[in-house]
């Protein structure tokens, strides 16, 4: 498989970001305690990354890479320095969108979200989408495979996490496991299972 499948599925599963590069580690631990709020959480990142990698791939060609000016004669300029600057905007402006929605028609979701859903503007893992983008110097289409690759992967990862962490709540665990500490070690195993898939890979 090639082309935009394979971006996608090594996005999802190779690259995955909180479980094989360790990315958005926040969100995934504090969120995954319920497994409503672990969906609604893994659905708002996968459209956030599914929309702000490629627009941010539309505004680094057009606006920002050395060279995106040759047609107003500045071959010279370079305004990749501002990179940082406009992705967060763009990443910032999404996630309000997706909080108004949320706080409009599914105002218990927004509720659950509590203070996390605006920390999705400077979560590592979404802005990683976009630096990941320019440093691999991907195309629009795969900036849109890999950015909703990336999204359904860290939805993955933490509906996985929700659902062990539900049936681990009736479990009689030490009292030093119990809560977070159970949730890393199982995030350690995951990461484990899914750090598997790049043996898969072929070079």
């Amino acid at each position: 498989m090639t082309g935009f499948g394979a971006l996608f599925l090594e996005a999802m599963f190779v690259e995955n970001m909180p479980l094989t590069l360790f990315l958005g580690l926040c969100t995934f631990l504090a969120l995954s305690r319920r497994l409503e709020t672990a969906v609604g959480l893994g659905i708002a990142v996968t459209f956030v990354l599914g929309v702000t990698v490629p627009l941010n791939q539309l505004i680094y060609t057009a606006v920002l890479a050395p060279g995106a000016w040759d047609w107003a004669g500045r071959p010279e300029l370079d305004l990749s320095y501002l990179s940082l600057l406009a992705f967060i905007g763009v990443i910032a402006a999404t996630v309000q969108l997706i909080e108004m929605v949320l706080e409009r028609f599914f105002p218990a979701i927004h509720g659950a979200f509590g203070v996390f859903l605006p920390l999705l503007t400077v979560q590592c893992a979404i802005l990683a989408g976009s630096l990941f983008m320019v440093e691999r110097s991907y195309s629009f289409t795969d900036s849109v495979a890999y950015g909703l690759g990336s999204g359904a992967g860290f939805a993955l990862a933490v509906i996985l996490l929700s659902a062990i962490r539900t049936r681990m709540a009736y479990a009689d665990l030490p009292a030093g496991l119990r809560g977070l500490g159970i949730a890393f070690v199982v995030a350690g195993m995951m990461s484990l299972g899914f750090s598997s898939f790049a043996q898969m890979v072929g070079p």
